[in-house]
């Protein structure tokens, strides 16, 4: 005699949940983050530029000066660069982090400039410290003299109620805002290393 066995119930599985894309924090900086001390959510003002913009560089930042007391502006040093222009940004000259930031850009300037960008140090310092800090350090790129915080404000690095945050921007040819973050000394130079490679085949 065959013995008939009763068949379980097949077992429901519940319909997967799905993932809504609000949840989802945008991102505003490039393919890796700047830092941990640094951070760009926190130190850039909410109201500057960030990268994928497209600024109007006549009227970008207004005037400021080289460390030789030459006065000049972001439009300037735009248009005579090759592809475009890498500025980062430190707090004061000849301090440890901003020695060791001004010192990897001049480590690295080569590799920089063969994708035909010029690099530029930017700080409220005056072009007297300036010079005496890109002579001891043997700095091979001119340094910016911003006593007036006019670019500092206007790529968004001005801290409140005075300073300046430490960063990075990388503009094109065209205006086009290709990096903008803040971060500490290794993280601002490996940013841009990272662009380099994309710069070199566009160019």
């Amino acid at each position: 005699m065959v013995e008939l066995r009763k068949r379980k119930a097949p077992a429901v599985t519940p319909a997967p949940i799905k993932k809504s894309k609000k949840t989802e924090q945008p991102t505003t900086s490039q393919k890796q983050p700047i830092g941990k001390a640094e951070t760009a959510s926190s130190t850039i003002s909410r109201t500057s530029p960030k990268a994928g913009d497209v600024i109007v560089a006549d009227s970008f930042g207004g005037e400021f000066e080289t460390n030789e007391g030459v006065k000049t502006t972001l439009k300037s040093l735009i248009d005579t660069s090759k592809s475009g222009v890498v500025i980062f940004t430190y707090p004061r000259a000849s301090t440890p982090g901003c020695t060791k930031q001004a010192c990897m850009f001049r480590d690295d300037y080569q590799n920089l400039v063969s994708a035909g960008l010029s690099v530029y140090g930017l700080s409220a310092d005056s072009p007297k410290a300036n010079t005496t800090f890109k002579t001891k350090q043997k700095l091979p790129y001119t340094l910016l003299c911003d006593g007036a915080s006019t670019l500092i404000s206007a790529l968004g690095f001005k801290k409140h109620p005075k300073g300046t945050t430490r960063g990075v921007c990388v503009i094109d040819k065209g205006g086009n805002i290709l990096l903008l973050e803040a971060g500490g000394p290794a993280a601002t130079l490996e940013a841009v290393q990272q662009l380099v490679p994309t710069i070199s085949k566009s160019g």
